[in-house]
């Protein structure tokens, strides 16, 4: 397919800025693929569509404050610095993006926090806003990645212009969140509170927990109009042998596997076996999946409303179909529908 085909008129006003007041009251499509009916309804109503026996497999990945402001030596200009990932945590070397990135040169240092009690130095250039950064600081790693996250604020993504909030760090994260190294978050799960998910494990609706590490990469714009030749960045992947085997009995017994977000099908659909079973791994991956492709794992999916010509909104079209996500899209728009990362959800069956 072609990058022209993903385009569709999104209004400014329809990117959320703010999420919902409570968790699972946030507005959730509902796509029936066998018979192209559309339903409108709240997240918590998501209860309605599962039964004894389904899983739900969630991204447990935890979004860290990945955006430092800094000072330029010298001038004193104010640089943001976005950490990437870590590169080697004896020498503090991390990979990070910086803006703006023209005055940022190999030697330059950069102080933060009214002490400069953390200094980087730029050691080397990777893209054009991207830097390696050697960090220099008393103290051992835990007290380096404390002072992090003590100076760090919420990576919000750049369509939101505001300055993150308090509020920001607890919304902008899954309550199920664990294992830190995202710089940006499995949005679709975000919509689960507490109270929504005793709901359903007292429905006998299961949980699976894998880790996908959410990059940036993610968002990049594509910049080929013939997809086939887009490469991904790469995330990292966990998925434990007790998750594995819990996915496939329940593939054995015939329940419904629901793929909570654009992460998780991303991970899922990279560790299959040639007999279509889930594999325990810890790797990276750079898959792109986009129409066509012939799904293994998952029979329904959750998912957020992406942005146009998104590799997440190509994703979704190709569980979808492309010509159904179209008339969705179509109609979100027609009805108001909060797009992007705090936004509202889809739920395709």
């Amino acid at each position: 397919m072609k990058l022209s085909q993903f385009n569709f008129e999104l209004p400014e006003k329809l990117l959320a800025e703010f999420p919902a007041e409570n968790r699972d009251e946030a507005r959730l499509m509902v796509i029936h693929r066998d018979t192209q009916k559309i339903e409108h309804k709240l997240f918590k109503d998501l209860i309605d569509y599962f039964d004894d026996g389904d899983l739900m497999i969630l991204n447990n990945t935890k979004v860290f404050p990945a955006r430092l402001i800094g000072e330029k030596e010298k001038t004193g200009a104010q640089i943001e610095v976005f950490l990437l990932r870590e590169l080697n945590a004896e020498n503090r070397l991390w990979d990070v993006l910086v803006d703006p990135a023209r005055k940022i040169r190999i030697g330059n240092k950069l102080f933060f926090g009214d002490d400069d009690s953390l200094i980087a130095e730029v050691i080397d250039n990777t893209t054009s806003r991207g830097r390696t950064l050697r960090f220099l600081f008393d103290g051992d790693h835990e007290e380096f990645i404390n002072k992090i996250k003590e100076l760090g604020l919420t990576p919000l993504p750049k369509y939101i212009k505001r300055e993150p909030t308090e509020e920001d760090a607890e919304r902008y994260q899954t309550i199920y969140a664990k294992h830190e190294g995202a710089v940006a978050a499995p949005t679709a799960g975000m919509h689960f509170s507490k109270h929504l998910m005793k709901r359903l494990e007292i429905k006998g609706i299961d949980f699976a927990e894998l880790t996908l590490h959410v990059g940036l990469g993610t968002f990049s714009a594509v910049e080929v109009e013939d997809l086939s030749k887009h490469k991904m960045d790469s995330e990292k992947i966990i998925i434990p042998q007790d998750v594995a085997d819990k996915v496939n009995a329940v593939k054995d017994k015939k329940h419904k596997i629901v793929a909570v977000g654009t992460t998780v099908m991303r991970a899922i659909e990279s560790s299959v076996s040639s007999n279509h079973q889930l594999n325990s791994v810890e790797k990276w991956t750079h898959k792109f999946i986009f129409p066509p492709y012939e799904f293994s794992i998952p029979d329904a999916m959750i998912t957020n409303f992406h942005t146009p010509k998104s590799t997440l909104m190509m994703m979704t079209a190709a569980f979808c179909g492309y010509d159904l996500l179209m008339k969705a899209y179509k109609e979100a728009v027609k009805e108001k529908y909060k797009f992007f990362s705090y936004g509202d959800a889809m739920l395709i069956l």
